[in-house]
């Protein structure tokens, strides 16, 4: 392959094969597929899906019916920083709504929604499993509790 050519070709390509190679002849293979896919890309795009649908003979579109079915696939990149609301039911009793609306207010998306500079994902689970904190957010990971929505801001200030 020419020099120029090369620059065309996806460098995550090769791993991908890989990946495809190692699970060929697994049965149930599609959703390791797709997880270790959705690792060595950040999410799903397009024509890492129909790669994996022509790599496992399996088709476009049950391919896609499992990743939409499964809340842990992704079609868009995620943010930098991934914001995981609880509504669960303490978090609800005691005012997970009202910090939910102010985060999306402050960042100006809904649920499963990316900002337009890449800052912020936003997605609501219904336990973060620390409910005697309620409500509670866990941001990449860290979890803010007892929160109320004039905190939200600050909070997210720290997050660049």
């Amino acid at each position: 392959m020419c020099e120029e050519c090369k620059e065309l070709v996806d460098p995550k390509e090769e791993q991908l094969d890989q990946i495809l190679a190692h699970h060929k002849r697994e049965k149930g293979a599609l959703i390791p597929v797709l997880q270790e896919a959705q690792g060595l890309y950040g999410y799903l795009p397009e024509h890492v899906i129909k790669h994996i649908s022509r790599g496992l003979g399996i088709p476009s579109a049950k391919v896609y019916g499992v990743v939409t079915f499964y809340a842990q696939f992704r079609l868009t990149p995620m943010g930098r920083n991934v914001i995981s609301v609880c509504l669960g039911t303490a978090c609800h009793v005691r005012g997970g709504a009202k910090v939910l609306e102010a985060i999306e207010k402050d960042t100006k998306i809904k649920d499963g929604q990316t900002t337009e500079d890449g800052r912020f994902t936003l997605e609501i689970v219904n336990c973060i499993g620390a409910c005697g904190l309620a409500p509670v957010m866990s941001i990449n990971g860290n979890v803010h509790g007892r929160l109320n929505a004039d905190q939200i801001p600050g909070i997210l200030a720290e997050y660049k």
